[in-house]
């Protein structure tokens, strides 16, 4: 018995100390945390949707689209969704294959992550952010999959602008293309965190990557509600998204048009080029009116994922790196065309600019003989002869003799270096800094250049003159025998500048690197007002509603280092190469009575390939407002291809045969009109 009682109190204890708990708790969970648990419990009954900004538009100075927008149903799949559901959402994707008409193997790699071993299709951006898988499906499929939510969790239909590209290749890698954006990109960038919709895509490169925090606008918010199935049952609360502003660019689409065609047709009559660039630069404001590059690629490639096949031809050599611009990242020897800069640093050295000057067919400099081209002499001329007609001993000597008075292999403590020193003035050796990503700086050779250059790569040149090339010698025994004497000579005396070296800079070989687009700002100083500009693609940026947001300018970035007396004679004499000089026969039969041409030929040779073809110009040669300058690599002459190529853009500019890209032969100078609606007054 009293077993039993004892029993009971134990029992009576326990079940009160259970009451006395859960009163505890329940006390806990309504007043303590009854505001949180209340806020999760609505949360549970609500989702917030991101609402994407209108990405802006990218026109040209006209107010045509180079980059727009087209409305498109997208079906995108929520990954961390998928992969919660037992099967890893194998059904799903089944089931949205067969709406899509697409095999189950392709909808699997594209929602599957980038990786080092993973081949395209794959998705580069964030896990967390949906993954577009079709950007062009019909109303009927979208309708399908919103209809019918409980056999698609985690997947979405819905109307998103998609970018479009009315000019195709043209100007591909100026305007550059948009892609996901990466956990990576949302650490290093605050900007983008902060203002991140999470189905934003991102400039990867050109106008789209320099100017994408203004082009991509801010994200709205629409906060929905939703019954246990996901349903929307309605809207709760939204925040409209704010649209990106409107870029307007320098560039103009017809002259574009006319370039690419002319870059075209010039490889195509060159049989070994292998790529060629042009730039067309407006005078007088820096700006660019058109910038080509080939070969190129067609950006709308990366919308709805890039397969892996197309991936490795935009990366390929073999196809000539498609992704990468020859005007601003391609670096080759300028030939004749770097004259510009040999005459100036010979009247800043104390040359006569009216004298006259020997120009034999050959002349010994430092025990070699350096040759005119086909060894022709020209006897006394001046220096507007040598420029029209391209005669190289009267710099090949001009550098000998500035080279002795630097002390030639023993040189003076501070030598003056004039060749050097002037092409670094005329912008040549560094960035121009227009509003590209990844411009390169060329290279101007000299002094300290040689010693740096032989402080890296001593070790290197040593080892070379011990060893050889025996991977060389086994196909081109001569060569690796002179391979193994220049490492030889680069080890013991690697660090002086020779004058072999020097004569070859003044005529815009040997070691001297320059890209299209450093030659146009050049040549654009020497024939305008003697300022260097850094050139600008953009021109301004415009809300949608057509209020002025910023206007952009290109800043001048310093003066060339010649009076205006110095330029007016230079400018006078390549006025006279199409006619007279190197480019006569190129332009023959050109009507100069319509608008008169002036420029400068340059053939840079190459080791074991073709020669470079380049032709720098001016338009129209009395006041210019355009300077052109076009090369083309592996097209030989200067003459042959690039000076043709130049004609053909300056024929579909003023309209010499056909429809004139610029009616009046003036760039826009207003901006576009743009209505209130977004659209733009034609």
């Amino acid at each position: 018995m009293i077993r039993v009682r004892s029993r009971l109190v134990v029992l009576q204890f326990l079940v009160l100390t259970l009451l006395t708990v859960l009163t505890l708790r329940l006390w806990q969970v309504q007043v303590v945390r009854g505001a949180q648990f209340v806020a999760a419990a609505t949360e549970t009954r609500t989702r917030d949707v991101i609402v994407p900004a209108v990405r802006g538009q990218i026109l040209d100075a006209a107010g045509r689209p180079l980059v727009r927008n087209r409305t498109a149903l997208v079906v995108s799949i929520d990954r961390a969704e998928i992969e919660r559901m037992r099967d890893g959402g194998k059904a799903v994707l089944k089931r949205l294959a067969a709406v899509l008409g697409r095999p189950v193997k392709e909808l699997r790699e594209r929602v599957r992550p980038c990786g080092p071993h993973v081949t395209r299709p794959c998705w580069p951006g964030s896990l967390y952010s949906p993954i577009p898988i079709d950007d062009n499906v019909s109303p009927r499929e979208a309708l399908q999959i919103l209809e019918r939510q409980e056999d698609f969790p985690g997947v979405i239909a819905e109307v998103q602008a998609v970018r479009e590209y009315p000019l195709g290749a043209g100007a591909s890698q100026t305007l550059g293309y948009l892609q996901p954006v990466t956990e990576e990109e949302l650490t290093k960038r605050s900007s983008l965190k902060a203002n991140f919709s999470g189905v934003d895509l991102v400039g990867r490169d050109g106008l789209e990557y320099v100017y994408d925090e203004a082009l991509r606008g801010s994200p709205g918010l629409r906060r929905v509600q939703v019954d246990r199935m996901g349903k929307v049952l309605g809207v709760e609360r939204q925040t409209s998204p704010v649209p990106g502003d409107i870029l307007i660019t320098n560039m103009d689409a017809n002259v574009q048009k006319v370039v690419d065609r002319a870059l075209a047709n010039a490889m195509k009559n060159a049989p070994k080029a292998d790529g060629a660039a042009a730039v067309v630069l407006d005078v007088k404001t820096g700006g660019v009116i058109a910038i080509g590059s080939m070969p190129g690629y067609d950006p709308a490639v990366w919308a709805g994922g890039i397969s892996e096949k197309d991936y490795q031809r935009l990366l390929s050599e073999k196809a000539g790196l498609p992704l990468i611009s020859r005007a601003t990242h391609g670096q080759y020897a300028p030939g004749s065309t770097f004259k510009i800069s040999s005459v100036s640093s010979m009247i800043r050295d104390g040359y006569p600019l009216r004298g006259k000057y020997d120009c034999p067919g050959a002349v010994d400099v430092g025990g070699r003989s350096f040759h005119n081209f086909h060894g022709i002499g020209m006897g006394v001329i001046d220096l507007h002869t040598a420029l029209v007609k391209s005669c190289d001993t009267i710099f090949y000597q001009a550098a000998n003799e500035m080279w002795r008075r630097d002390g030639g292999n023993t040189p003076v403590r501070h030598p003056k270096e004039p060749m050097t020193t002037t092409a670094r003035a005329f912008g040549f050796g560094r960035k121009t800094g227009i509003d590209l990503p990844g411009e390169v700086a060329g290279r101007v050779p000299g002094r300290e250049w040689k010693k740096s250059l032989w402080a890296a790569t001593k070790h290197l040149s040593c080892a070379r003159a011990r060893t050889g090339y025996p991977e060389v010698e086994k196909k081109d025994p001569s060569r690796a025998a002179y391979l193994k004497t220049l490492a030889h000579e680069n080890c013991v005396e690697g660090f002086e500048w020779h004058v072999s070296e020097a004569a070859n800079l003044s005529i815009g070989q040997g070691d001297v690197l320059v890209t299209p687009l450093q030659l146009a700002a050049a040549y654009a100083a020497l024939v305008g007002d003697g300022r260097l500009r850094s050139p600008r693609i953009a021109k301004a940026l415009v809300r949608p509603d057509g209020t002025r947001v910023q206007e952009i300018e290109s800043p001048v970035t310093g003066r060339l280092p010649i009076d205006k007396e110095t330029r007016d004679y230079i400018h006078a004499a390549l006025s006279e190469v199409t006619s007279d000089g190197t480019a006569a026969g190129a332009f023959s039969g050109f009507p100069m009575n319509v608008v008169k041409i002036g420029g400068k030929t340059g053939t840079a040779e190459v080791y074991g390939k073709e020669d470079t073809s380049w032709f720098a110009s001016f338009a129209p040669a009395a006041d210019p407002r355009f300077v052109v300058v076009v090369t083309i690599s592996q097209g030989g002459q200067g003459a042959m291809a690039a000076a043709p190529a130049a004609r053909e853009i300056y024929e579909g500019i003023y309209g010499i045969k056909g429809k004139a890209a610029l009616p009046d032969g003036k760039p826009a100078t207003r901006l576009p009109a743009i209505r209130r609606d977004g659209t733009v007054v034609q």
